[in-house]
C-alpha cells in the first residue's frame, strides 16, 4: 500500500507542476489535476490539505531542484547566471512556478528554503567581495538581484519582441554570461 500512496503523490505532485505553472494558484483546478493524475480529488486534500498547501510543496521541490543542478559558485557569477539560464531553458515550468510565487503568496509567507539559500548566497558573495573575488561596487543582495534577474531576462522578454530575439540558445547565453563578467570586470 505505501508504494502505491508515494505513486500516487508522485502523480499528483507531476500534475500540479504542469497545472500551476500554466495557470497560477488562483487558476488551477483541483479537478484537473486529479483528472491528470488518475486519481481521486480527495487524494489531494488527504495528501496535502488544500490547493495553497499544494502549490507550496510543488513550489519547493522546484525550488530544491533547481538549487541541486545550479550550484552557485560567488567567484563565478557570470557562470552561474549562464548555468542558471540553462536550468531555465530546460525547466521553463520552474520559472513559471516562481512567477506565480512571486505574484500569488503572501509576502510575508516566505519558503525557508528560498530564504536560507538566499542568506547562504549572501554570504557568499559577501566572502567573495572580502577576499577580491568580486567587486565591491554593489551590495550583495544587489548582486543577487543582478544575476538572478539576467539569467531569467530571455524567460521574460515581451512576446513582441520574439521574432527579433537570437534563435540561436548559445548566442542568448553569451549575451547573459558577457553582460554579468563586464560588470564584474568594471571596478
Amino acid at each position: 500500500m505505501a508504494r502505491d500512496a508515494e505513486q500516487t503523490k508522485r502523480r499528483l505532485l507531476e500534475a500540479a507542476t504542469g497545472e500551476f505553472s500554466a495557470h497560477g494558484i488562483a487558476g488551477a483546478r483541483v479537478d484537473r489535476i486529479a483528472a491528470a493524475a488518475e486519481c481521486n480529488k480527495a487524494m489531494i486534500y488527504s495528501y496535502f490539505g488544500s490547493k495553497e498547501q499544494l502549490f507550496d510543496v510543488v513550489f519547493a521541490d522546484a525550488t530544491t531542484a533547481f538549487f541541486t543542478a545550479v550550484p552557485f559558485d560567488a567567484a563565478d557569477l557570470a557562470g552561474y547566471t549562464g548555468r542558471a539560464f540553462d536550468y531555465y531553458e530546460d525547466h521553463p515550468e520552474t520559472l513559471r512556478l516562481s512567477t506565480w510565487y512571486r505574484l500569488e503568496r503572501p509576502a510575508d509567507q516566505h519558503l525557508r528554503a528560498v530564504a536560507e539559500a538566499n542568506d547562504v548566497r549572501l554570504g557568499e558573495i559577501g566572502r567573495a567581495q572580502r577576499s577580491g573575488e568580486v567587486p565591491g561596487q554593489h551590495s550583495p543582495v544587489q548582486w543577487l538581484v543582478l544575476v538572478q534577474a539576467l539569467s531569467a531576462a530571455w524567460h521574460t522578454t515581451n512576446p513582441e519582441l520574439g521574432p527579433r530575439l537570437p534563435e540561436a540558445r548559445s548566442a542568448r547565453r553569451r549575451t547573459l554570461v558577457e553582460a554579468v563578467q563586464a560588470l564584474l570586470d568594471r571596478k
